[in-house]
């Protein structure tokens, strides 16, 4: 009886913990004839990674490495992100049940892998991995394949993936789709 009960536990959980993702830009379908899915974010990180959300305020090539500025940020939803909302803005009203709480503006260094994985959003949403150059430039307000960026204003946050070997650098860097 009792282990019955753990395992219907335990699969609550699971579904309970499934149901609360959040639909972001990074594709699911490893095959080129597949069509890009939103995939729930962040991505499963392995044990001593950690995964961040937050902006990119600055991604550039430095000291022979690629090095990011990062402004941290808690991308929260439910009750606490109503809690949140009403304590900063008198409504406890949250569009869309998540709010985004950015503490301090703190731009913290990463470095990032020349191979991490980068993924975008396009008009309509479609999702598209390019290169670590890429996304630099459209952080300066460039598109230098001209592509139909969704967010060109750069407001959306970004997940990263860090690893868990010095210098720890990005692994993977994925838009976050925000409304």
């Amino acid at each position: 009886m009792k282990n019955q009960l753990l395992l219907v536990l335990g699969a609550a959980i699971v579904v309970v913990g499934a149901s609360m993702s959040t639909a972001s830009a990074a594709p699911t379908a490893s095959s080129e004839a597949a069509s890009p899915t939103l995939l729930s974010l962040p991505r499963a990180t392995p044990a001593g990674q950690e995964s961040l959300f937050g902006h990119i305020k600055s991604l550039a090539r430095k000291h022979g490495r690629w090095e990011m500025r990062f402004d941290p940020a808690l991308l929260l939803r439910g009750a606490t992100a109503a809690q949140a909302a009403l304590e900063d803005t008198g409504s406890s009203d949250v569009p869309n049940d998540s709010y985004t709480l950015e503490e301090g503006h703190r731009l913290l260094l990463y470095v990032v892998s020349p191979s991490a994985t980068v993924t975008v959003l396009l008009r309509g949403l479609q999702p598209i991995e390019i290169s670590v150059p890429e996304l630099s430039r459209i952080l300066r307000g460039q598109n230098p394949n001209h592509r139909a960026l969704f967010d060109r204003a750069n407001g959306l946050g970004y997940w990263i993936r860090v690893g868990d070997k010095y210098p720890n650098r990005v692994l993977s860097l994925d838009q976050q789709y925000h409304p």
